[in-house]
């Protein structure tokens, strides 16, 4: 769904839920630029300099680290065979074509929005739907406990059957997201709760648990 406010409202909620969730999150290390020296012609390597020390928590503090923010990748099915069975005129005549539609829109600019255009010249000037080129800010939601701010990074839309007029009534659309991490409400509500199950993860650990993985046996 986008945050704020838009004309038409874009939102998608799932006809079914996604069989998967992919979630992923890279880093990548690095020494510090006073290591990287050159010595017999040869380069200093990251193995090489982890070699230097034996104090673990010195060698967090000396390399250096790049965070990614974490992808998300999922697809979604779109079928409109019980609303054509149930006799909804709209799908009868349209299919799937308008859920596909919203989904499109939610990666195209703002700028490019047709009646959000017609709309802000009834508004004051202060007021604008169509006020940046860039695409609409959207949430994420799964469940009610995890609502994320994303950027859609790709959407590959697979239309499979049609009306007789071609017009779409089964797709599947595979989805790319990256979170927008940072002090924003939406991603602190779910970073709070991923800490919250970290913490609750401990209630169910024995003595005996922590010292196996503290001195291997």
């Amino acid at each position: 769904m986008e945050y704020g406010l838009s004309i038409p409202p874009l939102v998608v909620v799932f006809q079914f839920n996604p069989l998967q969730l992919s979630r992923s999150r890279t880093q990548e290390f690095s020494m510090t630029a006073s290591t990287q020296s050159w010595e017999d012609g040869y380069g200093l390597t990251l193995r090489d300099f982890h070699q230097g020390f034996n104090d673990l928590l010195k060698l967090r503090d000396a390399q250096y680290v790049t965070t990614h923010p974490e992808s998300l990748g999922f697809e979604i099915l779109l079928d409109a065979t019980d609303k054509l069975n149930e006799g909804d005129r709209i799908t009868e005549e349209l299919g799937i074509a308008p859920q596909l539609a919203t989904l499109e829109l939610m990666a195209q600019p703002k700028k490019e929005s047709i009646f959000g255009a017609l709309v802000e010249r009834l508004l004051p000037r202060r007021f604008s739907f169509t006020g940046t080129e860039k695409p609409p800010m959207i949430l994420f939601v799964w469940g009610r406990k995890r609502v994320l701010p994303v950027n859609i990074n790709s959407l590959t839309i697979t239309e499979t059957e049609f009306h007789t007029n071609l017009e779409p009534i089964r797709a599947t659309v595979a989805v790319d997201l990256t979170v927008i991490e940072g002090p924003n409400p939406a991603h602190m509500y779910t970073k709070t709760r991923k800490e919250l199950m970290s913490g609750l993860r401990l209630a169910n650990l024995r003595a005996t648990d922590v010292m196996d993985v503290v001195i291997p046996r």
